[in-house]
């Protein structure tokens, strides 16, 4: 954005297209780092998910939930094997009496992604 000249009268039209260019810009950067983050939580579960088959941790994806000009809401899930991930994450009671060991992968994946998010964001609307 270069230098612009200005009368008192137009002061308020220009700092709004002003304001309004920065929001698209930066807008644009943030769903950028939301999908970024998100792809990261994905490959991370797919990463630490215990594998018997490997079924499981293949099976998690993203999808676009919400989007509007403002905001991206994107969700990291299993569609197939979702009545897993929660057995697996805290473990459970087995039937012979006893408890099946947890595996931790979801919360550690879903930290770091929160870290990956906000340091995205940071450095884009730094920069």
């Amino acid at each position: 954005m270069g230098v612009q000249t200005v009368t008192i009268d137009q002061l308020a039209d220009a700092i709004m297209d002003g304001l309004e260019e920065y929001k698209n810009l930066a807008g644009s950067q943030v769903k950028s780092a939301v999908r970024k983050a998100a792809n990261t939580v994905r490959d991370d579960i797919k990463a630490t998910a215990p594998r018997r088959t490997g079924r499981y941790a293949e099976s998690w994806t993203t999808s676009k939930t919400k989007e509007n000009s403002t905001g991206l809401t994107m969700t990291v899930y299993s569609p197939s094997r979702y009545m897993l991930a929660h057995l697996l994450e805290f473990g459970h009671a087995l039937r012979n009496g006893g408890r099946a060991r947890a595996f931790p992968h979801i919360a550690p994946a879903e930290e770091h992604g929160v870290s990956v998010l906000e340091s995205a964001i940071t450095k884009a609307l730094e920069g």
